[in-house]
Parts: structure tokens; sequence; C-alpha cells
């Protein structure tokens, strides 16, 4: 049985990532690539759709135990579990080397105290848990093959298969250590070339201290920074660019309900505001290999410009539902692929050009093909901004003149304005400003109820929406405006929790079916975070201090953070871990930071 969504910690290699269970088992794999195939799917099934449990010796009654505390290595990917028993004390070092060839995941038990019994389990299925590989020795190693894939684990420790896993049972003493490893390689292809798994480690360490040097932020909020910068790299797929949104498919917004998607790929929303907060605290590089994926990606055709591609680019990710799994705690359907790639939200078109245009701000060398990529973007706002679209939350309910698009493609065109006044491209500047000048003015006398003193989520409705937080944000109106104050007292009356934090819209009431689905959904952690930003800048820091600081304690103990927070459940709910938490806790620290809004 799969542990509950925050019990989990994250490796990778940016390339793919594993889930790691606190019992020390590998729920989540999937090899080569972010959005392959799962190798290890009990997270969404059972223990029959693939594990890899590394751990003490349990009896069948008891289970395996959780390990007694987990910590990352120091500022690094490197997950270090450790186990009290009677017999002894244990540690479990989990990684993922940053890859030079084929992916790996590679395991270290070491002794700290005692004798310690320990097990290693692995179940190896393939296509999502579907398929049994065949498991066989080569020259005494062992490898899975189906199709395609093959798997192959390495150790000095003796294994036996029983009950279609492969196990191995051995003890450990103070100070030793015993190492094992999987590799993923092409079923055609010869082995993989065997590592030294302690060369692995302390190279993976390095990477990750070398990295890390490169913060620019040393404020008081440091640690859960750092922490959420290190999870933005690890969904970075380094051959290309690509961000995804998190490494997850299917882990339900609502437990037991349908609300359940894949994120495995890169969202161009996600990934321009990952590349704000990127170049912000110091990572250049990053920023210029997104900018090169999205210019690959959008290269051509910028009329069509989707709102997600797979992480190379491609365009085509057809949805599916996967059967034969019963889901994250019984969360049906379990999707892959995502039918939303090609909705319109015109919100994109915005966040895309402020994302180019910090990138210019902050002095990332010139592209002339990303000024000719605004310039094409606008063209094409110029004859669709007013037309109605399914928003940034990909609703697939009727499309609707919703406010926040509005805003956005208000963003775009100011901030190509401001690229072209910068004498760096030339357009039709007195044009655009009346364009920008009209959208403003359709959204104040369209968007914005006078009588409560709130803008609301459409054109003609009487619902809130939390993505109206961004309007102050994005210099739409300034923080003092009286709109902009009524629109967030708004939505801290109607959208909050009992907890205080913000449901990204109604899902009952007059404007129920807007997103076209059943059930119901948790607190957006984005959102909330949101309102910090706001509340900060309307001067109210210290609450926005306490909202920041509980936002915090929601975090798992390694500082990590899913999409949602069920205020029922009180747990994380949806894909894990997501970036679109994480980007905005970092913005809310460098605000508060700067506004000195920070206790101690």
């Amino acid at each position: 049985m799969a542990g509950r969504i925050e019990d989990y910690a994250l490796i990778g290699d940016m390339q793919t990532a594993a889930l790691v269970c606190r019992d020390g088992t590998v729920d989540w794999l999937c090899l080569p690539r972010f959005d392959s195939h799962a190798v290890f799917a009990g997270l969404l099934g059972t223990e029959e759709h693939g594990f890899w449990r590394l751990g003490p010796e349990h009896g069948e009654d008891t289970g395996p135990p959780a390990a007694s505390r987990r910590t990352y290595r120091g500022d690094s990917l490197i997950l270090e579990s450790e186990w009290d028993t009677p017999r002894g004390t244990v540690r479990v070092i989990d990684f993922m080397p940053p890859r030079e060839g084929a992916p790996q995941l590679v395991r270290i038990v070491e002794g700290v105290s005692g004798r310690v019994p320990m097990r290693s389990a692995l179940r190896m299925r393939f296509s999502y848990g579907r398929i049994v590989p065949w498991v066989h020795k080569v020259d005494g190693r062992t490898v899975a093959v189906a199709g395609p894939d093959s798997v192959w684990l390495d150790t000095d420790e003796e294994t036996y298969g029983e009950h279609l896993t492969t196990y191995s049972d051995f003890t450990v003493a103070p100070g030793e250590r015993v190492a094992f490893s999987i590799t993923w390689e092409p079923s055609h292809k010869a082995p993989p070339a065997l590592h030294e798994p302690e060369h692995a480690l302390e190279a993976t360490a390095e990477f990750w201290r070398e990295w890390v040097e490169h913060c620019t932020y040393h404020g008081p909020y440091r640690e859960a920074v750092v922490r959420s910068l290190i999870t933005l790299k690890a969904l970075t797929y380094a051959p290309t660019g690509g961000i995804v949104a998190a490494p997850t498919t299917s882990l339900p917004e609502d437990i037991g309900g349908s609300r359940n998607w894949d994120y495995r790929f890169t969202w161009l929303r996600d990934a321009a505001i990952t590349l704000s907060s990127l170049l912000r605290t110091g990572y250049r590089e990053e920023a210029r290999a997104w900018r090169e994926w999205l210019l690959r990606a959008v290269a051509g055709d910028p009329e069509n410009l989707q709102i997600m591609y797979g992480i190379a680019g491609e365009r085509e990710l057809g949805e599916a539902e996967l059967d034969w799994l019963p889901g994250y705690e019984n969360s049906q359907p379990v999707r892959v692929g995502n039918g939303a790639a090609h909705q319109l939200q015109l919100d994109v078109y915005g966040e895309v050009t402020e994302a180019l245009h910090l990138a210019h701000m902050t002095g990332l060398a010139r592209s002339d093909y990303a000024a000719v990529l605004q310039l094409k973007l606008i063209r094409y706002l110029e004859t669709h901004w007013d037309q109605p679209d399914e928003g940034i939350w990909e609703v697939r309910g009727p499309r609707r003149h919703f406010v926040h698009s509005k805003v956005m493609a208000w963003v775009a065109v100011d901030r190509t304005i401001k690229l072209i006044e910068s004498g760096d491209v030339d357009g039709p500047l007195e044009r655009w400003r009346d364009l920008r000048d009209g959208i403003h003015r359709d959204v104040c006398e369209k968007g914005y109820d006078p009588e409560r003193n709130t803008f609301t989520q459409s054109y003609g409705s009487k619902e809130l929406d939390a993505s109206l937080l961004l309007i102050p944000q994005m210099g739409f109106l300034p923080p003092d405006d009286k709109r902009v104050v009524g629109t967030i007292e708004a939505i801290q009356r109607e959208l909050s929790t009992e907890d205080g934090f913000v449901l990204r819209y109604p899902t009952s009431g007059e404007d129920a079916g807007v997103d076209g689905l059943e059930g119901d959904e948790g607190a957006f952690l984005a959102c909330s975070f949101w309102l910090a930003d706001d509340l900060a800048m309307i001067g109210r820091v210290d609450e926005a201090r306490e909202l920041f600081e509980k936002l915090l304690s929601l975090r798992n103990d390694l500082g990590l953070l899913a999409e949602e927070w069920d205020p029922r459940l009180q747990r994380q709910v949806g894909n894990f871990p997501q970036a679109f938490s994480h980007v905005p806790l970092i913005d809310t620290a460098l605000r508060l930071t700067a506004s000195g809004a920070y206790g101690g």
C-alpha cells in the first residue's frame, strides 16, 4: 500500500525521478525519462505494479517499519534514512547520479550500530505495472527484460527469486556498507557498464554542492528557498532545458475522486514562472536553456502556441486511461498524456512574454529570435485577446472571458511595448499602446463588480478566482488601488479555508460547473503564496509573514510540497513535488525578505 503523499522523498538525475517512501520503498520511477512508462508504479496501485523496498527485515504481520528519521545530505538530493531497531541502527543512502550515460538508481546500506538484518525486495513491472519482465542472470548480473527495455541489478550480495520478486537478505555491522543499483538500458544494447557506487555518491554530492553555490539568496528563509531551488532543478530535463510541472501522474486533487492529471510535461506557464525564480536567485544557465527550449518548441508556428509540450518539445500529448491501475487510494482514473495540451489559454502569452522580458532585463544574452517570437505572439493577441478561453486552470467546461486571461494579455502587450521602447526591436508602438489601453479598459469595465468592490472570475460572473491576486503583482493596477484591496479582501473572505489557505475558485454554488468536473479539491498552495505576496504589497506585512510561515509548516519533513492541501484530511494532495508550489514559495520569501517582514 502506498504511503501518504507527504511520506515521499524525491531523488532524481535531471532526466527522471524516483519517489522513496518513509519505509524505504521506491514506489514510483519512470525510465529513462520523466514521461516514460513507469517501472515501479506501486504509487498508483499495489505492490503487484512494481516497487523496490530496502530496509530492516520485518515480519509479515507487522509490515515494513518507517524510518526513525530521514534527511537530505546537506543541500543535495541525496536521501539518508535511518532506522533504530532492537538490534541496532542502520542507514540507507538513496540517490541518482547526474547522468552521463545510462540512468541509474543507487542505494547504499550503512551499518551504524549493532548488527541489523536487512532485506532488499525488488519487483520490476514494466509499462506502468502491466508487464512482468523476463528476469534472468547474465555474467552474474540480474537483468529484467521486456520489449525495448532492460533494467540491470548490480550488488555484491547474493540474490534469489521468489514470487516474481528478486530478494537479497544480509546483515550489516557498524561501518559496513553494502551497495545496490539498478541501471536502465535499451534491451537491444550491450549491458551497461558497471559503476563504482561510492564514487558515484561522491560525484553526486559534489555536483549539488557546486550547483547550490550559485544561489544569490542569503535571507532568513534560505533553507526553504534552497530546497525549493534544488527541487526545481530536479524537475528540469537536462538534455533540453524543459521543466516538468511534477514527476508524477494522477496523484489526486481529491482523494478518491477523478481530478487526476498527468503533470510530466512542460507547461509554458509553470516553466516561465520557474525561469523567473531561477533568474532572481542567480541561475542564469537554467534560464538560458529554458529559453532555447522554448524557441525550439514554438519554432515556426507561434500562432498555434500550445499551453504545454513534451520535455523535448513534443506537441502530441494524447490522453489515455490506464484501467489496470486502481489509482492512488482508489482515485480513478489513472491518466497518462494530457488532453488539455491544445486548449486556448490566453494567459500563457503573458507568462511567456513576462519571462522573456525578465531575461532581457537581467542581462541574459540577447536572442534575436526570442525578440521576433515576442512580436509574433503580440500580433496573434491583437486579434484573439477578446476571445473566451479555458483560462489558467484549464477548465473542461465551456470557454469564458476569464479576467486573469485578459490581464495576462495586457501583460504581454505591456512588456513588448517596453522592449520596443528600449530600442532593441521595432514595432507598431502607438498601435500597441492603444491595444494595451483597450484591454485595460475592457477588464476594468467588464471584469469588475463595483457593488462588491472586487474583480470577478470572468465577465458577467459573480464568482471569485484566486488568479485575480496576480493583478497587482503583474503591475496591471497598483497595490493601493481600492479595487485591488477590495479583491484581496473578497478572496480572503470567500475563497479561504478555516486555516486561511486559498481555494482556486468555488466548486459549489452559482458557477460550480465552471471546470466541468465532479468533486471538490483542496486549497491550492500557489494561490495561498500569492495571497501572502499581496498582503505584503498592501502593507499588511505581519499578516503576510504569518501566512507564509504557516504555508512553510505544510511542507513535509524534507521541505517538499504537493500541489494542494486538503483542509479536511489535513494532508497534501495532488501531484508531487509540484513546481507550481515551490516557485511562489521562493517568490514570497524574496518579497518578505526585501520588505524586512520576517521573524527572528
